[in-house]
């Protein structure tokens, strides 16, 4: 008797258990986040190779070591949940990647200006296209050891170079 009862009681557990299967005709719980779409943050982007991102007027991506440079200043736009535009707020101009991974400067908002923001173990945030993949693969924003903009294609993401940290604007 107390062997049923015992049996009984862990099966009842394991029906309540998180991880277990629910039956079929029981509808999943929606996830929405509405409260971390639209979020508006201004940062300097910190590259793991020592150089801030920065978007020239003429709509140059590249790297600069000067930390107080207006033109470094990027507007981080959450789209969607994961994913983010990066807008320079001095230029105007959006980081935008195109198929073949460069990075440019673009006035309007379009596909090539999403990235998959990740906050990896060490730290660091990594922005991969969400549009755009080589071979099957994400391409990510980064920038060499000269502050030049790395193509996408040449990119993977446990590389340094790919590492971001997002520094506050005083």
């Amino acid at each position: 008797m107390r062997s049923r009862l015992w049996l009984g009681l862990a099966w009842l557990l394991l029906a309540r258990a998180p991880g277990a299967s629910r039956a079929p005709s029981t509808p999943r719980r929606s996830r929405s986040y509405p409260h971390l779409e639209g979020d508006v943050r201004w940062r300097r982007l910190f590259s793991s190779t020592h150089f801030f991102l920065r978007v020239d007027p003429s709509g140059r991506v590249q790297g600069t070591r000067w930390r107080d440079g207006q033109d470094s200043v990027v507007e981080i736009r959450s789209v969607r949940v994961g994913a983010v535009a990066i807008k320079a707020v001095h230029s105007g101009f959006y980081v935008a990647m195109n198929r073949k991974g460069r990075l440019y400067g673009s006035r309007a908002y379009s596909v090539d200006c999403r990235f998959r923001e990740r906050i990896e173990e060490n730290g660091y945030n990594t922005y991969a296209s969400l549009h755009w993949r080589h071979r099957g693969r994400p391409m990510f924003l980064a920038l060499d050891g000269r502050g030049a903009p790395r193509r996408g294609s040449r990119t993977w993401r446990h590389q340094l170079s790919t590492h971001f940290l997002p520094v506050l604007v005083s």
